[in-house]
């Protein structure tokens, strides 16, 4: 099956004309094809192929409203879940999906998270000289669109909500990468609970962080995010971001782009009020949680992290200070304080 989204033709948007920096930006729309959300709580996923040539993505424009969708993600895929022009990709839902489409994971090899979006957040654009490196030659050779609607949709009414793609074919000096920080866990009924999460940079590189992006549903409080270093006197805590995550959500500049180095730690938490007579868990839809930080950075020699994912299984089983890292001089008042 033909893809509806084939880079074959793009829009020219603008044309930088000074002699000493100048190349084209492209816009290219990844939108959902005129879809009918058949069920509540849906993902559904449509891709792209990027064929022949290798591109740059530099900026991402949302195009879409927080009353129709919850939120949407851009994966970056060696090979999607399907080779369908729309699917069902809501594997962690509870519920049984659309009966109309196939289901199946956005990405069935090499997944990478590229952008996020909620809460009407508004357009990114990376830093000067700053880019994804996608298509030939790359592990990324699919866009994936996966858009969350928390409700169907009435009677007939239809839906393209997507991203478009700012995007250069002129190579950029500086590749641009994305770590995704999650937590697992239970929050208890009638409680305040900490949801925290915290991995080591295990491979020998200097990451340069410059967006940050907080993500919880409805008992969200604060999110915040840091770089851990160990040292003789005690661990450095250097704070990275902070934000009400019922705020919209978008990638906001980061407080600190000091370089982050093999062996630092990168650590999370989420500060969670659950006034629900009833335990929430971790998962999908409204009636669940989620715990997310998102850690923008990019490398000036050589490719952006393998490791894209770091997770922890959250409360009650795992928190900053019983984590095999041995934390200590943890900032609990400033973690947890906007």
């Amino acid at each position: 099956m033909m893809f509806p989204h084939m880079l074959v033709v793009f829009l020219v948007i603008f044309l930088l004309l000074d002699d000493v920096f100048a190349y084209d930006i492209h816009k290219y729309s990844l939108l959902m094809p005129e879809i009918h959300p058949d069920k509540d709580e849906l993902y559904l996923c449509t891709p792209v192929r990027i064929v022949n040539k290798q591109y740059y993505i530099v900026g991402f424009e949302p195009n879409a409203t927080m009353h129709d969708v919850h939120h949407m993600l851009l994966f970056g895929c060696s090979v999607p879940g399907t080779t369908d022009d729309v699917w069902d990709c809501g594997e962690m839902a509870a519920s049984d999906g659309s009966k109309n489409i196939r289901r199946a994971i956005p990405c069935a090899e090499g997944s990478h998270v590229l952008y996020a979006w909620a809460r009407d957040a508004t357009k990114l654009n990376l830093p000067e000289d700053v880019g994804f490196q996608v298509g030939l030659g790359t592990k990324i050779k699919y866009l994936v669109l996966q858009v969350h609607y928390s409700k169907k949709f009435p009677g007939n009414k239809l839906d393209n909500s997507g991203i478009s793609l700012l995007y250069t074919e002129q190579p950029q000096s500086k590749l641009a990468g994305v770590i995704l920080l999650g937590s697992g866990g239970t929050i208890p009924a009638r409680s305040i609970s900490h949801m925290e999460i915290q991995c080591e940079i295990e491979e020998e590189k200097t990451i340069y962080p410059f967006a940050y992006r907080t993500h919880t549903h409805s008992l969200g409080k604060v999110v915040s995010g840091y770089r851990v270093r160990k040292g003789k006197e005690g661990d450095d805590w250097l704070l990275l971001g902070k934000r009400d995550p019922l705020t919209p959500q978008m990638f906001y500049p980061v407080f600190n782009k000091d370089p982050i180095y093999g062996g630092d730690i990168l650590a999370a938490r989420c500060t969670m009020e659950n006034y629900r007579d009833r335990d929430t868990y971790v998962g999908p839809t409204n009636n669940d949680e989620m715990c997310n930080f998102y850690l923008m950075y990019y490398v000036e020699n050589g490719n952006p992290l393998d490791t894209t994912l770091c997770l922890s299984d959250g409360p009650p089983k795992e928190y900053w200070y019983n984590s095999k890292y041995n934390l200590n001089n943890i900032p609990d008042l400033e973690a947890s304080k906007l």
